[in-house]
């Protein structure tokens, strides 16, 4: 049986000209040949499968050639030429740094260095990974490096320059290497299944220079497997079978959902694709550079951004033509950020979910209230209320950002201070009447939610009711109303009497209190700083961080109707200010700051510890 040979080793390049995807470098090292301008030491970086020690054969053999063509190639005739061809060549040494890195291997090597060709012009040592090499063996190479025989030549080869030492670098010619691109890979391939009598399809060929992130010799291997899979003839489904990649039709079928809004469509194709087996991070990534390809695809002088063939680019622009790049913008930004969370999310699939149903309703804002699949009215974004008049200087601590609305089981479920729904017989307050547009001119999204108990949509959750604990008579009915309006609705005339901050502080302690063992967070952003009372009666209380910030404005109206109600005075606003820096509350740890908390107390502890020379031992 004849020995098999993998792609990688078979077609590799044996001249400048057959390099693929380095031609500025390749351009450079065939100049210096032909000028005579020869470095003592190179330098290549670069990442994996790049053609790094590829490029170091050809320089070295390049350089002893006896017939150098005049584009700087090699014969490939000469003796020398054949002889390193057939390895076996005496002027070129290679030496793998990962496995011969001690300071006696470079020893070696330095005494190799002193003796001169037999034959050809020029010794070439080629180091591959020589980022291996110990501390001692780079100081054992430094003067020779620097200052090396005449007809010495090194090529250092690595893929982690960072790891090298600066006085190495500073004696090198240094060249990195990129990346291959898609497109040159995919050519590449074209050519050796084209060499090895294979049928292949562009797109499979697309797919697997994809897969290997610009490594042409992953390409290779990848390439070598498939066929082995596939036989003679390499489809574009087979590929994706066995690479385990997510093909590009699912990211347009669930592009078109979530333009349209349909979440349920867009639900089920999720369901499809975990259920074959793909990893929900690599979905949410390859959703974010799809969309991310839909956006370069918007401008012509983009389009050439895109690495894929040509079927799947026309697939691109004609789906880009739907699509808003404001929509795309904000799609990419939700994408990441759930990419981002997605390792600390507890429930994974829940995560993905949550983020395709933001991108419907970023696509369609409408989206939310009927699901395309049926009939299902929206339970979780209530309908905008009609515009109001401009509130007065006394209404401007009214909430503008309104919470989620929660269904009523779980509202009580999160907190014993929600008021519990009204008995039948109770009807609830209606609010002030307010000039309003007519039926006719009110579009149908603008109505009021009603605030019934027969209403269909659920109540909304505004905070903790303080007012209802402290004050039954004082009833929270009436939802997100106006703070002034709400008093005087329930019952309790505009007031403004004057009080200190003596009285703030009383009451404000006894509301605190009150809600100590129902909310303790609440109680402790409450009792953290003293509030402190303004002019016009303005009370400011500092905060430590964001979160207490948050309670305070998630219960501002709760707060600011109970002060009103204890305090008399229907002008009291609220205002939160965060601290620079927390107040910093620790108890003594070791005996010596025991000690020195019970000396600040009692400096007379401290004299009698220094006159008898006690040690601190609690």
């Amino acid at each position: 049986m004849e020995n098999f040979i993998v792609s990688a080793r078979k077609y590799r390049p044996a001249s400048f000209a057959t390099v693929v995807g380095q031609d500025s470098i390749t351009n450079t090292l065939k100049n210096a040949i032909r000028n005579q301008q020869i470095a003592q030491a190179f330098l290549f970086t670069g990442p994996r499968g790049v053609g790094k020690t590829t490029c170091a054969r050809i320089m070295a053999k390049t350089i002893n050639c006896e017939n150098i063509t005049p584009e700087g190639e090699a014969c490939n005739t000469c003796p020398s030429c054949v002889s390193f061809t057939k390895s076996s060549s005496f002027n070129i040494y290679e030496l793998d740094a990962a496995s011969n890195n001690s300071v006696d291997d470079i020893r070696n090597l330095v005494d190799q260095v002193r003796i001169p060709p037999q034959m050809g012009k020029y010794k070439v040592y080629i180091i591959d990974e020589v980022h291996m090499l110990s501390q001692q063996a780079f100081n054992a190479f430094l003067k020779t490096l620097e200052e090396p025989p005449a007809y010495a030549k090194f090529i250092l080869a690595t893929t982690e320059k960072h790891k090298i030492m600066p006085t190495i670098l500073s004696r090198c010619q240094i060249f990195d290497f990129r990346r291959i691109g898609v497109e040159d890979i995919a050519n590449h391939l074209a050519y050796v299944a084209e060499s090895e009598k294979i049928e292949a399809e562009s797109d499979a060929l697309h797919v697997i220079a994809q897969k290997a992130d610009g490594a042409l010799r992953d390409a290779l291997s990848m390439f070598d497997q498939l066929v082995s899979f596939a036989g003679n003839s390499l489809t574009y489904r087979q590929v994706i079978e066995n690479l385990n990649v997510l093909d590009h039709d699912y990211y347009f079928r669930i592009t078109d959902f979530i333009l349209s809004g349909n979440i349920s469509s867009t639900l089920l194709t999720l369901n499809e694709i975990i259920e074959n087996g793909f990893e929900g991070q690599h979905f949410i990534t390859g959703l974010a550079q799809h969309l991310r390809d839909l956006l370069i695809s918007q401008d012509k002088e983009t389009v050439k951004l895109l690495e894929t063939s040509v079927n799947i680019r026309a697939l691109y622009l004609q789906q880009a033509g739907k699509c808003k790049t404001e929509f795309l913008l904000k799609a990419l930004d939700t994408c990441n950020d759930y990419d981002i969370n997605y390792r600390i999310s507890n429930n994974k699939r829940l995560h993905l979910e949550i983020a395709l149903m933001q991108l419907c309703l970023l696509s369609d804002p409408d989206a939310g209230s009927q699901i395309k699949a049926g009939t299902v009215q929206e339970t979780a974004k209530p309908k905008p209320a009609p515009e109001k008049p401009a509130p007065s200087p006394a209404k401007e601590f009214i909430q503008e950002t309104k919470p989620p609305v929660v269904a009523e089981p779980e509202i009580q479920a999160m907190s014993p201070l929600v008021s519990a729904p009204q008995p039948p017989d109770q009807k609830p307050i209606q609010e002030k009447p307010t000039t309003q547009p007519t039926a006719a001119a009110v579009p149908q999204a603008a109505k009021p939610v009603s605030t019934s108990p027969q209403s269909a949509s659920p109540p909304s959750y505004t905070g903790m009711n303080i007012a209802n604990l402290m004050n039954p008579g004082l009833k929270n009915q009436v939802s997100e109303p106006e703070l002034k309006d709400e008093v005087v609705e329930a019952g309790m005339p505009e007031q403004s009497e004057v009080f200190t901050q003596a009285d703030l502080e009383n009451i404000w302690l006894e509301m605190a209190n009150t809600v100590a063992a129902s909310l303790p967070n609440l109680h402790t952003t409450l009792t953290c700083r003293v509030p402190v009372l303004l002019e016009d009666y303005r009370i400011v209380l500092t905060v430590d961080n964001k979160i207490q910030e948050g309670d305070i404005f998630n219960n501002r109206p709760e707060i600011t109707r109970y002060l009103r109600t204890k305090l008399r005075n229907t002008a009291i606003a609220i205002e939160t200010v965060i601290a620079d820096k927390p107040i910093e509350s620790r108890k003594p740890y070791t005996d010596t700051e025991k000690f020195e908390a019970l000396a600040r107390n009692a400096p007379d502890i401290r004299k009698l510890k220094d006159q008898l020379n006690l040690d601190i031992e609690m």
